[in-house]
């Protein structure tokens, strides 16, 4: 049988090859410490458990409206008003998880042959939801000098070398560098937005996990008229450890959240319908668990963070929020035969140190490996000692 064009532009998830790969090794007796995962260790707290539970006894079972029940997206629109944004829960879609959001929003507003600035390092799987939509994803460097943020010159200037585009994807609290942007600096880009007729597709999904006094904010909601150009999307994964319960969102103008809710009736129909009653509770129910997560998270990142900076020719920008670290460790390619590049190290590093972590290649940077902290405290120095040793024997 022939594979679409479309389909065959696509690349396979090298997050989840490496999972995999992670879980074969242990399989064969291997004591593997991985700090490949991009999802909390933490349980999925008790309230929102108990909330599904009740949710099925009460018979929420059935197919619910396409974009979620209302008393969901209202839970949604609320949360936005605390932060400044309002939106009606017409302009809400209830999504399998926000990387459907995401996917779908594309699919909603991006032509054949459209470009799309993809400001990278940035979340690999961006560039083949363009490509899956036809459009053609434009990489804009944010260089590790500029704290691999996205700054007005660079995308005013992106946008001038691609005068078609009309769309540029943003994740302002970054997977993978950990980067925050502020809301002055998001405020700034959303002028540069506005003068340059750019709609702006924000990724909000770890907007609450900021760490050591760092700000953000929706972007929606840093600009008057940022709410008109902008696709915000979100949902329950990262902050409630909800990964597997597949919920997220995206709220936008009400033309492109119908146009969303026209594409999902079409595919997925609606999300699960118990998992739609968990998110409303962890919206609206006891947040002490999430609160006391994000605690252990900057814990855990301000340990990493001193381990990481203390093997020599490894140099690390502090990440502010998410839950990985981006160290740079191309100093030490070719310091054998084929450890050219971050593919090349990260299978080295686990084959040998018995450490997953992601290689950067994918999110636009080869220089640099991915390492997440949802792990324990005593996980986390077991790889660090492991990492001394692998970089000790290179140097």
């Amino acid at each position: 049988m022939r594979i679409s064009d479309r389909v065959r532009r696509l690349t396979p998830s090298l997050t989840f090859a490496l999972i995999a790969k992670t879980k074969a090794l242990k399989a064969q007796g291997k004591d593997i410490v991985s700090l490949g995962a991009g999802e909390p260790d933490f349980p999925t707290p008790e309230n929102i458990r108990r909330a599904a539970a009740r949710a099925m006894d009460a018979g929420h079972t059935k197919y619910t409206e396409t974009p979620g029940i209302l008393d969901l997206r209202k839970a949604v629109c609320a949360a936005y008003a605390k932060q400044g944004v309002t939106y009606a829960p017409g302009q809400v879609v209830v999504t399998t998880g926000a990387k459907h959001a995401l996917f779908q929003a594309i699919q909603a507003v991006v032509n054949d042959g459209d470009p799309v600035l993809v400001p990278q390092p940035s979340w690999l799987s961006y560039g083949d939801m363009v490509l899956a939509a036809g459009g053609r994803p434009v990489p804009v460097a944010c260089t590790e000098e500029r704290g691999f943020k996205l700054t007005p010159d660079v995308l005013r200037a992106a946008s001038a070398a691609e005068s078609a585009a009309r769309l540029v994807i943003f994740n302002g609290v970054s997977n993978p560098t950990g980067v925050v942007h502020s809301p002055d600096e998001m405020r700034a880009l959303a002028e540069v937005a506005e003068e340059r007729d750019l709609w702006v597709l924000s990724d909000e999904i770890y907007e609450r996990l900021v760490y050591g006094g760092a700000k953000t904010a929706p972007f929606a909601s840093v600009h008057p008229k940022a709410p008109a150009r902008t696709i915000t999307v979100s949902g329950v994964s990262k902050t409630f450890s909800m990964t597997g319960w597949r919920v997220g969102w995206a709220a936008a103008p009400a033309d492109v959240a119908e146009a969303i809710s026209t594409l999902q009736g079409q595919s997925t129909s609606n999300t699960c319908s118990v998992a739609q009653h968990a998110a409303l509770e962890a919206l609206t129910g006891d947040q002490t668990a999430i609160e006391a997560m994000c605690r252990e998270f900057e814990t855990r990142r301000d340990h990493m963070v001193r381990r990481l900076r203390a093997i020599p020719g490894v140099h690390l920008t502090v990440p502010q929020g998410a839950f990985y670290a981006f160290p740079r460790v191309d100093s030490y390619y070719g310091r054998r035969p084929g450890l050219s590049g971050s593919i090349a190290m990260a299978e080295a590093i686990l084959e040998e140190a018995l450490v997953t972590v992601v290689p950067g290649q994918p999110f636009g940077s080869d220089a640099h490996v991915r390492l997440s902290y949802t792990c324990s405290m005593q996980d986390i120095d077991k790889a660090m000692d492991r990492l001394d040793a692998f970089f000790a024997k290179l140097r």
